[in-house]
């Protein structure tokens, strides 16, 4: 079983409104043929949780805009720090950076597919770490993870 087109339809307009936000690291996964209470889950992270909000406030409109569809849960609003919007066919995750390294959603669905996304959203790939060494943030490179004052990962 595969994504549907109206799946695929929700996760290229959430996507390229992520990108439209400036996300990082936007990635999309057919879960499919693993989970049956959904199709796709679409992930995307943020350095501040004002920039989550952002980007989650920006999915929902496109999608409600463009194609008529409003998510029947949204979870994580109060902190914004992992906010989840559940449309049913597809699960959008926009993570605050610091909980995208520690949960890392993409090792769980590394072995479902990748969908294809807008070339804005796939511009995004890389952001989390250039915006770490912009600032100065310590990150191990290819982890992603941060390292402690002693070099150890934190």
């Amino acid at each position: 079983m595969t994504a549907t087109d109206r799946s695929i339809e929700l996760v290229k307009t959430a996507a390229q409104a992520a990108a439209d936000r400036l996300a990082h690291d936007i990635i999309a996964y057919d879960v499919s043929d693993v989970l049956s209470i959904t199709d796709a889950f679409l992930l995307a992270s943020a350095p501040n949780d004002r920039q989550v909000k952002s980007i989650v406030d920006e999915i929902e409109e496109r999608l409600q805009k463009e194609l008529g569809a409003k998510p029947v849960r949204r979870e994580g609003d109060r902190d914004a720090r992992w906010i989840l919007l559940d449309y049913v066919d597809i699960v959008i995750h926009v993570q605050h950076s610091e909980e995208r390294v520690f949960y890392a959603l993409e090792r769980l669905w590394k072995d479902c597919p990748e969908l294809d996304l807008p070339e804005d959203a796939l511009k995004t790939r890389g952001k989390a770490a250039e915006h770490a060494a912009l600032t100065g943030a310590d990150i191990e490179a290819g982890s992603g993870l941060p390292e402690g004052p002693d070099g150890e990962l934190s």
